[in-house]
């Protein structure tokens, strides 16, 4: 492998034109399966003809299984048009119930609400979480082992506020059933702010207008905020609306019927059915006008707490001015709490009720001092109004998207697509700060609402370069953990910290150790992820502190996990497994290598560069941590001599040892083809005896560590591996984008890019009801930056690259590096980069072959040669 070593990570800053004399972090230099969980179980019943006809599988045939997908033909347009801004739903339920839920969804990271109607009813899974609040059970082993995963952690159902249950003449509203008429629900992506509009014909034959609001504040992480509005439009007409708190965890719903559990059917990507109560009522109080309400609950077992509290503002407006009598009332009870408001009124009136909602867990805080919390939220907010926090939500979001908004030119469709997906990944991790972001965000309870490697490979890239505060918090989080996985690496007989696979509180929680313990390679995913961000940001402050424990602990675990053959000649890492979860135990997975070279590369370079230039912080870090000279050459020596699989004959990089031992599973055979995904068709056994691979794996080190292999050994690796590769994984095709792109193989990087682009909007694995896959779409941000963007930043070098697909006119993106905003443009054979903000040059960067100076005036260079022929 072609390898660059970093020149030095606090001393030289090459990034900048302009360097102040003050010393800088410039460097130079779930099982998630996550997608176990991604399989939506197939009805096919196959006869064992079939079963036996599928034992032999052809092994070389032409790869036969890219079809490039077709945008225009993935999504109805008369149910959701064309908006570049929007996500728009033109018929009742146009969607299925819970595919428009998820799709619909709000979060800003902490608070969750699902895109249920406010009316209650006709909900596939009704949702509101809290990131972090979840529950704990006891994991059941049918064959217990030492060292096995003990407790299982399960993402609670907050108490619900978002109903606002409305009737007219004592009839209830219910979308299902009822006849409507200019109807339109939407998700505004510059506004935050789900709608929906429609009129209703009652049973009595009264036509109502209803208009409905609601948003999850960024700039308020414990708030949400509400609003339903009738308008009476030929009749007078009794009204009432119920405003309502309502613990669907464990209460009974509108029906009166127990809340079911949730994921009781045997599908791997839900979370797990907890049989008994979970929150445990712990307070509850009303106010004497009758408009506000808190409830608050102890879950059984985690020992968490939650509040909810929610206030009223309600209004009348009739069409004489005068003020009919509104009576008022209020019930709490331990699983509800209601404000209704009844009046009689005239054709013509408008009525609007606006709710605001607190939220406020803890692991430790008493309910009591929550709803204090809560009270003191909902008094502050209710200062700004509803109107208010809708004015700061969009100004909020207007420098959001000034910093990350990606633009394709002339392709609307796909231009809509993007921007959900990119208002995806902020609402799962802009306000999860002291927590980490889930592999669902806050819009479902697929995996549990467990965090995975996901965030640190798929997601922070995209925070780093455009949030970085976001991307420091998400570092921050596993910093928290530390202790954790300290104790974890001890329990398996490891020195150093092992990070869990897949958790909530810090705690391993995969019982299947084969696909989830064994995926050492977490350790690594966050240091790669801490670097980048170090990288970007120049953040020297977070490097020798939280840092340097992260990069110690990790190297100090992969020294104690691998060894040095007998000759000493090569470091070699066994049983672990790699991303690709159909390949587990495995010794030397390539991936799995790479990266633990990086990881302890760097960590030897930060330690010997803290010596050089920052002696006292060396002091205290060697002093705290025992930590010798010898111990860090050890590490060099290590990273140095990782032994890096390559076969000779076929000019590849095997995946692991025995991987190229294996029979090849052809994917062609049409006996194959419909079932997928593979693991709910096939015993484990069987897909390990095989050539065939569920997600990226050695692709994925292709892109990650792209510096370390040359375009020949790319170029091969991805002809070998690609016609094995499934697609099972959501985790896969943006990745296989990327590195399409980067091959100029056209036409197979559009192809993995619009799988991953509508792996949700489309629902192509059947599973987006369960939640939206945040990984997935942090991928599509790196497909359009890394992949047809060019963009590169290998060791704090900095290159671009671009790769313009065929009929696409041009593409925009922007990154920001130490405090500067750039900003690229494509279009044919030209990339103009300029600095959008910033008080300093950028550079210098490697532009299409030529290294520049980025300023505030656009530069244009003319790339040499265009992307080569489809092999």
């Amino acid at each position: 492998m072609a390898e660059t070593k970093p020149e030095g990570i606090m001393a030289n800053d090459s990034t900048t034109a302009a360097v102040d004399e003050t010393e800088r972090v410039i460097p130079q230099g779930q099982g998630h399966d996550a997608e176990t969980a991604e399989a939506e179980k197939q009805e096919e019943t196959v006869s064992p003809v079939r079963r036996k006809q599928r034992r032999n599988f052809p092994a070389d045939r032409a790869d036969k299984h890219h079809h490039l997908v077709n945008a225009e033909g993935l999504m109805d347009r008369d149910i959701t048009p064309v908006d570049e801004w929007r996500l728009i739903e033109t018929k009742p339920n146009g969607l299925p119930l819970g595919l428009g839920e998820t799709l619909f969804a709000l979060s800003n990271g902490y608070i969750g609400m699902r895109g249920n109607p406010p009316e209650g009813r006709d909900s596939s899974e009704h949702g509101t979480y809290i990131n972090g609040l979840h529950e704990t059970w006891p994991i059941r082993h049918a064959e217990d082992a030492y060292g096995l995963a003990r407790q299982g952690q399960t993402i609670a159902n907050a108490p619900d506020a978002k109903a606002m249950r409305l009737y007219i003449d004592d009839e209830p509203l219910r979308l299902g059933n009822a006849e409507v008429s200019d109807y339109e629900r939407s998700l505004d992506f510059r506004e935050g702010v789900l709608r929906r509009r429609f009129i209703w014909r009652t049973p009595g034959g009264k036509h109502v207008r209803v208009t409905s609001e609601r948003m999850v504040s960024f700039q308020e992480k414990h708030v949400a905020a509400m609003s339903l509005e009738v308008e009476l439009l030929d009749a007078d007409a009794a009204v009432m609306i119920n405003s309502q708190i309502l613990n669907r965890q464990d209460g009974e719903d509108e029906y009166h019927d127990a809340a079911k559990a949730q994921g009781t059917e045997l599908d791997p990507r839900r979370a797990e059915a907890l049989e008994d109560r979970v929150l445990i009522p712990a307070f509850q109080s009303e106010s004497a006008h009758g408009q506000r309400s808190t409830l608050g609950y102890r879950c059984a077992n985690s020992g968490m707490t939650v509040a909810t509290s929610m206030d009223h503002t309600f209004t009348v407006r009739t069409p004489d001015g005068t003020e009919p009598f509104v009576e008022v009332s209020q019930s709490t009870e331990p699983d509800v709490a209601s404000s209704l408001f009844n009046l009689d009124a005239p054709v013509g009136t408008v009525i609007r009720l606006e709710k605001l909602v607190a939220y406020h867990s803890s692991r430790k805080v008493r309910a009591e001092e929550l709803a204090f919390r809560c009270e003191r939220t909902l008094n502050r907010v209710g200062r700004i109004g509803m109107l208010g926090l809708m004015e700061n939500q969009e100004e909020w979001l207007e420098r959001f998207w000034e910093r990350s908004d990606v633009v394709i030119y002339n392709q609307p469709e796909i231009q809509q697509a993007v921007r959900w997906n990119i208002w995806q990944i902020i609402q799962a991790a802009a306000r999860a700060e002291f927590q980490g972001v889930p592999a669902k965000g806050m819009t479902g309870t697929g995996y549990g609402g467990h965090y995975f490697w996901d965030t640190e490979i798929y997601v922070t890239p995209f925070l780093t370069y455009t949030s970085p505060q976001f991307s420091r918090n998400a570092m921050r989080f596993r910093w928290d953990m530390l202790e954790a996985a300290w104790a974890r690496a001890d329990e398996l007989a490891h020195d150093g910290a092992l990070f869990p696979w897949r958790t909530i509180n810090g705690q391993e929680s995969s019982a299947y150790f084969e696909a989830g313990t064994a995926q050492y390679h977490i350790d690594a995913d966050i240091v790669y992820a801490m670097m980048k961000y170090v990288y970007a940001s120049g953040d020297e402050e977070f490097l020798l502190k939280e840092g340097t424990d992260l990069l110690l602990g990790t190297a100090r675990f992969w020294m104690s996990l691998g060894f040095f053959d007998a000759e000493h000649r090569e470091f070699q890492i066994h049983s672990v497994t790699g991303p690709d979860e159909y390949n587990t135990v495995v010794n030397n997975n390539l991936y799995t290598n790479v990266m633990a070279q990086y990881n302890l590369r760097v960590a030897a370079d930060v330690v010997k560069q803290m010596k050089r230039d920052r002696p006292a912080a060396y002091r205290e870090l060697t002093n705290r941590f025992d930590l010798t000279e010898r111990e860090v050459e050890e590490w060099e020596q290590a990273a140095e001599a990782m032994y890096i699989p390559f076969d000779e004959k076929l000019g590849i990089h095997p995946q692991d040892d025995q991987f190229l031992l294996r029979k090849r599973w052809n994917l062609d055979d049409p006996e194959v083809g419909p079932l997928r995904p593979l693991l709910l068709h096939y015993h484990p056994l069987t897909i390990y005896r095989h050539q065939v691979i569920k997600q990226a794996d050695v692709v994925l080190a292709l892109f990650l560590m792209g510096n370390r292999f040359t375009t020949e050994q790319k170029r091969a690796d991805y002809m070998y591996y690609d016609p094995l590769t499934t697609g099972d994984s959501s985790l896969s095709a943006v990745v296989q984008s990327i590195v399409a792109a980067e091959l100029g193989l056209q036409e197979q990087a559009m192809d993995f890019f619009l799988r991953g682009l509508y792996v949700d909007l489309a629902n192509l694995h059947g599973n987006a009801a369960d939640g939206v896959h945040v990984a997935s779409a942090g991928g599509v941000w790196q497909s359009l930056v890394y992949g047809f963007g060019g963009f590169r930043d290998h060791d704090g070098r900095y290159s671009i690259d671009p790769h313009l697909p065929e009929g696409w006119s041009g593409l925009t993106y922007r990154v920001t590096i130490h405090g500067c905003r750039i900003r690229v443009t494509v279009r044919g054979r030209t990339v103009e980069v300029v600095l959008e903000e910033g008080d300093h040059q950028v550079g210098p960067i490697m532009v299409a072959g030529h290294e520049v100076i980025i300023g505030p005036e656009p530069l244009t260079v003319v790339m040499a040669n265009s992307d080569q022929s489809e092999d």
